[in-house]
């Protein structure tokens, strides 16, 4: 322990629970949590774990919705020197056994009953120790325990060299992989972040995605603002848009395909959305026509984050940024903010000129340490010293960046590079357009033809040669998809971003180079 450590993400986490005692912390459709009442579930939960048999420096998996309880139990793992892997709500019972065993979990953590049977399938094939939140006919029930053992003061065992958490990349381009950051640069991250998102004074957050994921990463900051977190299970517009007006909400995040959804909803511009003061939006692209639309319907409330499993924070677009006078910069990235480093290097590793696409290269104190059990990955992905992102951008005269696309997601057709992030932006500029996906496919004369997947708004109307054209028109001869299918959904990760390895699956099999 140094002199000059920063605080853990726990001793944060106990340290704003403690401070605003009578405050509501959780609101949930079971009811309030007190930050009072919170610390000691938390107490309670760790005494649960260790009868359970968790040691320190043990690994814990948990799989659980957006419920208070499933995020204090990773609170109470971490504060007994456990490390944790959030599995994701909606990942496959493979991935989550793959996951569980890629990370030598010691344990594992259910939520009931959302997820009794695949608990129950994870403990079966895993032969962890097995808890669970609520009663199952397996396991052992933490919190049965919690209750029976009164009060119980939450501790804090870990240190800032201590792994805080092992969570998997979304596995869009390729294997998922297992990233590692110890508590002093998990702690870091919520203070990065109180430091660069605006977050209102008294945050009343609605968390619509999972917690277990970014989502999760507001939790902490609105509570050391003394804030109220609302949980919902998952995204239902209607729902959202009432939630909000209801419970007078001035913040959540959202992916770009939920935006989509509300902007595409009959209630979107009848809905009470006065007391909203912050709209996050990240995990892929968002339109630019889209989000004009957004701003002129919702209001100058939207913020962009940008960041990865590996890196997050890395940059934020805020609010101010979304200046309709200033439409161009709708398709920014945002602005370093200020504890990250970062750099755009070209093939030969040397930064490239203002306004040339490079590789997003970063150096921030709450990146990742490694990718587990993958040296030679870390390597290449830590070569000279830096995280190599594996996306691509320009910036500007000013230093905001303007994602093209992901390294792996450019398109070779005809000896050009095209990137389908500027393709897609021109599609969904057409009225008729609500999503598009752009991929290569394999093309005897192209090598790979530029191909858009294209969802249309309800009763619209669009030719595949009408969008053909306004690309040409836009960007050029290369650019134009040399056909378009119109599609009534996209395949999405859990995150919400779309599948393109799942697009690309139908085109690329049986070949012998795969894209992605």
């Amino acid at each position: 322990m140094s002199i000059y450590d920063n605080p853990t993400t726990v001793a944060l986490t106990l340290r704003a629970l403690r401070r605003f005692p009578q405050r509501t912390a959780f609101v949930s459709d079971a009811g309030e949590l007190t930050y009072a009442a919170t610390l000691k579930l938390i107490g309670g939960l760790q005494a649960g774990m260790v009868a359970a048999g968790l040691r320190r420096g043990m690994r814990v998996a948990l799989l659980s919705g957006n419920r208070a309880e499933g995020w204090c139990a990773g609170v109470a793992a971490q504060g007994l020197g456990l490390s944790i892997t959030w599995l994701h709500p909606m990942g496959s019972l493979a991935d989550h056994l793959d996951q569980v065993r890629d990370s030598e979990a010691d344990g594992l953590i259910v939520d009931m009953p959302t997820y009794r049977d695949r608990g129950a399938e994870l403990a079966a094939q895993s032969g962890v120790i097995t808890m669970t939140l609520g009663p199952a006919d397996y396991g052992t029930d933490l919190i049965s325990v919690t209750e029976k053992a009164g009060e119980v003061t939450p501790q804090d065992f870990s240190n800032s060299e201590d792994c805080a958490i092992l969570n998997y990349t979304g596995g869009t381009t390729g294997k998922s992989k297992g990233v590692l950051r110890r508590h002093r640069s998990s702690g870091l991250m919520s203070l990065g972040i109180l430091a660069e998102y605006e977050l209102p004074q008294i945050p009343r957050y609605l968390a619509v995605a999972p917690i277990t994921h970014v989502a999760g990463s507001l939790v902490l900051p609105s509570l050391m603002r003394g804030g109220t977190v609302h949980l919902s299970k998952g995204f239902d517009p209607e729902r959202l848009l009432a939630t909000i007006a209801r419970e007078r909400i001035n913040m959540t995040l959202l992916v770009p395909t939920m935006i989509y959804v509300l902007l595409d909803h009959p209630k979107v511009d009848a809905s009470d959305l006065s007391s909203l003061e912050l709209l996050l939006y990240g995990a892929s692209p968002m339109s630019p026509t889209r989000l004009l639309e957004g701003l002129e319907r919702m209001g100058p409330v939207f913020s962009q984050l940008y960041g990865q499993t590996e890196c997050y924070p890395v940059s934020v677009l805020h609010k101010h940024d979304h200046d309709r006078l200033r439409p161009e910069r709708f398709a920014s990235c945002g602005f370093p903010v200020a504890g990250c480093q970062t750099k755009l290097l070209g093939a030969d590793g040397q930064e490239v000129a203002v306004g040339e696409a490079g590789e997003i290269c970063l150096r921030a104190p709450w990146m990742m340490e490694e990718y587990w059990k993958r040296p030679e990955q870390t390597a290449e992905a830590l070569q000279g010293g830096w995280l190599h992102t594996g996306d691509i951008a320009r910036s500007d005269e000013e230093g905001y960046l303007y994602i093209v696309d992901r390294k792996k997601d450019m398109i070779v057709t005809g000896g050009f590079n095209v990137f389908p992030r500027e393709i897609e932006d021109v599609l969904t500029e057409h009225d008729s357009v609500s999503l598009a996906a752009v991929i290569g496919i394999p093309d005897a004369k192209w090598g790979e033809a530029v191909t858009a997947l294209v969802v249309r708004k309800a009763g619209a109307e669009v030719t595949a040669e009408a969008l053909i054209s306004l690309v040409k028109e836009r960007k050029g001869g290369p650019h134009a998809p040399k056909q378009v299918e119109f599609v009534d959904a996209l395949p999405l990760t859990p995150v919400g971003k779309v599948d393109k390895k799942a697009l690309r699956e139908k085109y690329w099999a049986g070949q012998q180079r795969q894209v992605g």
